[in-house]
């Protein structure tokens, strides 16, 4: 397994060293480019992965939300409605990748799962705010999160990965909410955010390039 990752999954493998040793240095003392770099890197060498491992057209569509993604993580840091907007555009097409791959049959529950995800996640979020003034803007960004994960949840991708991917990503982003609110001062979004965001992209990559190299008929050693 370790043999495979270095030599067929080198980019995964950066990933996890940029992604997982993020988290122990974002508190440093490290410039703040640097730092960027470092944090856009864990979810861009996914991107790169994605776009080595899958060839087609959904390769490139998962390869795209990732590298919106990685650039959201880096921006962010300088200005959070960049940030925010370059995520809308990760998720608008991760929307459409999923749209493209839908899953042929869906259970009531999981319909009605997928339905009910985005009403109750648009309102969480826009509840969290202390300042009400900020909370439109969260809830229209929640939006799009929202029916990212619902169209995620109901595709034909694998739902213990690519969907659980998506929830996670719901909640790390409720956590940063939470810090304009009941969580202002407590240390869970700085402990649990990065973890469950790098996590859930990297169920969401892994899982969709799995898939597409199998549609392929494309090993995956």
């Amino acid at each position: 397994m370790k043999r495979a990752i270095i030599e067929s999954r080198p980019y995964l493998l950066l990933s996890l060293l940029f992604g997982i040793s993020y988290f122990f240095v974002k508190d440093g003392n490290i410039p703040g480019m640097y730092l960027m770099f470092w944090k856009g890197a864990g979810v861009g060498f996914l991107a790169v992965y994605a776009l080595r491992r899958a060839h087609n057209f959904e390769g490139k569509l998962i390869a795209a939300v990732m590298a919106f993604g990685a650039l959201g993580d880096a921006l962010i840091e300088i200005d959070l409605m960049m940030g925010a907007v370059t995520f809308i555009v990760s998720h608008c097409v991760a929307i459409w990748l999923y749209a493209r791959h839908r899953r042929e049959s869906t259970s009531f529950s999981q319909k009605a799962f997928a339905a009910l995800l985005i009403p109750i996640t648009i309102f969480i979020a826009w509840s969290l705010p202390f300042d009400r003034a900020e909370a439109p803007s969260i809830a229209a960004y929640s939006l799009f999160l929202a029916v990212m994960a619902a169209m995620a949840w109901t595709s034909g991708f694998p739902r213990y990965r690519v969907g659980i991917g998506a929830l996670l990503f719901i909640i790390s982003d409720l956590l940063i909410f939470s810090e304009m609110g009941f969580l202002e001062n407590s240390r869970i979004p700085g402990l649990t955010v990065w973890p469950l965001y790098y996590v859930g992209q990297f169920l969401i990559v892994t899982g969709v390039v799995r898939t597409l190299r199998k549609e392929m008929h494309v090993p995956n050693p």
